[in-house]
């Protein structure tokens, strides 16, 4: 009787934590979704339904002019091209570069390696906003350590061109590279010496057992880092807007679209506009700009999940 109601009591926890675990899944599920979706809603909307009383989220007059004047205003195309080479190659840069940082401080013990190591960790504590001035300053005039002036007779402004994100991205100091820095090395740390040593007995160096046996085996870590720091810095609006004022890529143009679509509307009058029609084509904005990486994370979920669990950053 009594191993009944233990056995009874025990299946009631079971069904209760179910339940439990089912609406916080719900309710944070809606958290997430509910803005896309309703920036779905808004962009498919017709401009009579905004004062339409009975509608609310299903659209009474479905039209695709919200993405046609979006598209427009944004030079789409153009700027979703060079958005993607510009994160592309700061990626790769910096996955590269962050992986020799990581494997260096993993295995490559060196005196002020510690020490090196919490300034690495410092980055990722402190604001960038701290340190904008000086790299804005050194950026405006750069001199590659007097070297340029030198040969040319003058420092050259980086500034409004791919070459500052470049620079800090093949240097190991680019947007969130500390933290990739530090899941490089938690992943070499976590491989067995042996390996290593095996290598080293077999006369491969440094260099060539990173490349043949170490870097083989960080697949997980490498995947965490080109997903992290692509899609961080396809939404990146601080550095970009800073760096790439005129460029067109999605942070500057997303920054501009309201501006646009005044000149757009009314000749560049920015009073006397409909806020609730702009706010509309600017939500559709919002949603051509994270379409991209939508679709990419639909092919790439599953390997990203797998390299989370592996590279141990939730626990």
């Amino acid at each position: 009787m009594i191993i009944a109601r233990l056995l009874s009591l025990e299946s009631w926890k079971r069904w209760l934590w179910t339940v439990v675990r089912l609406v916080l899944m719900a309710g944070l599920s809606f958290v997430i979704l509910y803005p896309i979706l309703q920036k779905i809603s808004t962009a498919v909307k017709d401009k009579s339904d905004l004062y339409s009383p009975i509608v609310i989220f299903i659209p009474e007059h479905y039209s695709l002019d919200n993405f046609k004047k979006a598209i427009s205003i944004m030079d789409y195309w153009h700027t979703l091209f060079n958005t993607f080479t510009l994160s592309a190659m700061t990626t790769i840069l910096t996955a590269v570069s962050c992986a020799f940082a990581g494997y260096a401080f993993a295995r490559l013990k060196f005196k002020g390696s510690n020490l090196l190591f919490g300034g690495v960790i410092l980055t990722i504590l402190v604001p960038p906003t701290t340190i904008l001035i000086p790299i804005y300053m050194n950026l405006k005039d750069f001199s590659l350590m007097g070297l340029i002036p030198l040969l040319t007779g003058k420092s050259v402004n980086l500034l409004d061109s791919y070459w500052p994100f470049f620079l800090t991205s093949v240097t190991a100091n680019s947007l969130k590279a500390g933290l990739y820095i530090f899941i490089f090395r938690q992943f070499f740390r976590g491989i067995p010496k042996e390996v290593e040593e095996a290598a080293y007995i077999d006369g491969a160096g440094v260099s060539k057992t990173f490349m043949r046996i170490m870097l083989p085996n960080a697949v997980p870590a490498i995947v965490t880092v080109l997903l992290f720091s692509f899609v961080w810095q396809w939404n990146d609006s601080f550095f970009t807007t800073t760096y790439l004022t005129s460029g067109k890529v999605m942070s500057t143009q997303l920054a501009s679209l309201p501006h646009n679509l005044s000149i757009m509307l009314e000749g560049g009058v920015a009073t006397n506009k409909d806020p609730f029609y702009m706010s509309m084509v600017q939500d559709t904005g919002i949603l051509l700009a994270i379409l991209p990486l939508i679709i990419i994370y639909l092919f790439v979920q599953r390997y990203f999940v797998e390299s989370i669990e592996r590279t141990g950053i939730v626990g």
